[in-house]
């Protein structure tokens, strides 16, 4: 993907090292590779600025692997014969920055996208060593491309069920591109004006930029102060505001 001047000289002009994080964007297009997914096109725009600032990046098409529906870590252990989602997982756990990006169908996200949320809520039970919700202090976003209205719609969902399972959303989190209502061009598509769009590409920005900050910041402070958020604390029966009771 080739950047704006613009976008190159942020990325230029930074004073700030980002090369010892990791992210993964999750393209939840409906299509396996190698089919062309517009999805992808807007993705491309946020990895190339994380790229140009060391970050090391992956991408995963979910739809291109075997994982099972339902709500637990493992599905081959409920009856199902494969499922990949453990392996994806770990990419995801070991990530500081996970985007997911979807195309809209009928107003929504797509049923890829809904699994894959399903499946990282799966996992919401692991703790972390400091006795949080596994995915505290990830930083996470969201890109949507479509023909039809819902962008917002499906970020606000996103973004919600990300903040939800631990990860802290930054200012400005989500981008989107619409084209013109019912069955014109896609992003990509020759003469839609999509990656040539200055409100979609300067959300992007702003997204990714935000994104790689808050990364920045809670990677420094060591994470999300482990107080008053402890599972492993609460389930034990402790109040964070009076002793212990058992060593009174």
């Amino acid at each position: 993907m080739t950047l704006s001047e613009k976008q190159i000289e942020t990325c230029e002009s930074s004073k700030w090292d980002f090369s010892d994080l990791r992210a993964l964007f999750l393209n939840c297009t409906l299509k396996r590779s190698p089919e062309m997914s517009h999805t992808q096109g807007l993705i491309d725009i946020s990895k190339a600025i994380m790229e140009k600032n060391g970050i090391s990046v992956e991408v995963i098409r979910p739809v291109d692997h075997n994982i099972a529906f339902g709500v637990w870590g493992d599905m081959t252990e409920h009856g199902w014969a494969e499922d990949d989602w453990p392996q994806i997982y770990e990419r995801a756990k070991a990530s500081d920055i996970v985007v997911i990006g979807s195309s809209i169908w009928l107003g929504e996200k797509t049923s890829v996208c809904t699994m894959v949320i399903e499946r990282l809520y799966a996992n919401s039970h692991l703790l972390n060593k400091h006795g949080q919700y596994a995915d505290y202090g990830k930083v996470g976003g969201c890109l949507i491309t479509g023909n039809e209205d819902g962008a917002k719609h499906c970020s606000m969902n996103i973004l919600y069920s990300l903040q939800h399972l631990g990860y802290v959303i930054p200012p400005q989190a989500d981008a989107a591109w619409l084209g013109e209502a019912g069955p014109g061009p896609s992003y990509l598509d020759p003469g839609s004006g999509g990656p040539e769009n200055d409100f979609t590409n300067r959300n992007t920005t702003f997204m990714t930029w935000n994104l790689m900050h808050l990364a920045r910041m809670i990677k420094d402070a060591g994470g999300i102060p482990a107080h008053g958020n402890q599972r492993s604390e609460w389930d034990a029966g402790c109040r964070f505001d009076h002793p212990n009771p058992l060593y009174r």
